[in-house]
């Protein structure tokens, strides 16, 4: 038998490149499993608004989930491919339930399509729009006793088309699907019967809790400024603060800004210091104690104006939650700089980054403003 020269060096050749292949293939393999297992929630800080947001300028606050949707208002589930998960909060008088999930284009806009948001609104759309949302979606659930609500008293006016209302601060951090599904698991074991108090019971420390649940032990109630009170300033404030710590949480930032119409623009979050004397509270409390006043202004001073982000974040409309909605692992890393818009009128006219689909490699990454 006659061989060749370079016989032997061919199928050695061969079969290296044989093996290479199956290992750049299993890497590749464990790469695309490693991405589709990211998951991402976010903060949701809500401005106060109306008459109750003089009273109570603190605002509120919310958990949103990328894999997290509600297969009812209080029942929770995996989403299932095209959906864009949902809002999770606690609120008062919501036909007894501790905690309601609302999905997200719902509880921004009252829609189900994003090509349905109005770039306009008046009272009257607002209210409209929201009535017919609760009765196609959510009366089945929670019943035909809950009203829309008022200054004192919970309603599905809290619950959908929240950013007619007011601006919205948005604090985006990754997550796993093993967590969310231990998430979704604890949650819908839960004694979801609602036991509201808002000193230590409301809004914020329900978003402290979720947050412990991602980040152990990591936030708890600050006496000072805040009096032991939870609020939604103080835990943005301290996630971007333990943020600074591990950038690997990825923790970007975004607003949703208000949508124009009739409606006067919500008011900025502020600490319970900084709302006793935004309110008029304050004055009261110096005629009467004036000592404890100006100790608690000097405290307000050093400790209780809770500075966030620098820079104004990007926005997001409704066309272009994408930044939400799709985690950074499959998202286009574009190769311009990403466009800009003029805020709305009611937002201050300042030029801000707006975020779109083909933009996802714009973010504010707070761990870099230390």
């Amino acid at each position: 038998m006659v061989q060749y020269p370079g016989d032997g060096e061919s199928i050695f050749l061969m079969r290296k490149l044989r093996t290479t292949a199956l290992a750049l293939a299993a890497l590749a393999s464990l790469a695309l499993f490693s991405a589709q297992s990211r998951a991402q929630a976010a903060l949701l800080m809500e401005e106060p608004y109306g008459f109750f947001g003089v009273i109570n300028p603190t605002g509120h606050s919310a958990v949103y989930f990328e894999r997290i949707c509600a297969e009812t208002p209080v029942k929770l589930r995996r989403c299932a491919p095209g959906e864009s998960g949902a809002v999770v909060a606690r609120y008062q008088g919501i036909s007894g339930y501790d905690w309601v999930a609302i999905p997200l284009l719902a509880h921004l806009y009252a829609v189900e399509n994003a090509g349905q948001a109005p770039p306009r609104v008046s009272r009257d759309t607002v209210a409209r729009m929201l009535s017919q949302y609760y009765k196609i979606h959510l009366l089945s659930s929670l019943g035909d006793k809950l009203t829309a609500g008022g200054m004192f008293d919970g309603g599905w006016n809290d619950l959908v088309g929240q950013a007619y209302m007011r601006r919205i601060d948005v604090f985006r951090f990754e997550t796993s699907e093993e967590q969310d599904d231990a998430f979704i698991a604890i949650m819908n074991k839960s004694n979801n019967r609602s036991r509201f108090n808002p000193l230590y019971r409301n809004c914020a420390d329900f978003v402290r809790d979720a947050l412990n649940f991602y980040f152990p032990h990591t936030f708890r109630r600050s006496v000072f400024p805040d009096a032991g009170i939870t609020t939604p300033r103080q835990t943005a404030y301290k996630l971007e603060r333990y943020a600074r710590k591990h950038p690997e949480m990825q923790l970007a930032v975004f607003e949703i800004p208000q949508i124009p119409g009739d409606r006067r623009p919500s008011r900025s979050n502020k600490s319970v210091a900084h709302s006793l004397f935004a309110a008029g509270y304050g004055f009261a409390v110096a005629a009467a104690y004036p000592y404890l006043a100006g100790g608690l202004f000097v405290d307000y001073l050093a400790r209780g104006r809770y500075p966030l982000h620098a820079g104004p974040p990007q926005l997001l409309t409704p066309d272009n939650l994408s930044a939400l909605t799709v985690p950074a692992c499959r998202r286009k890393n574009p190769e311009g700089d990403g466009a800009r818009a003029a805020a709305p009128a009611e937002n201050g006219g300042a030029e801000r980054q707006v975020f779109a689909p083909d933009q996802a490699g714009l973010k504010i990454e707070t761990a870099a403003h230390q």
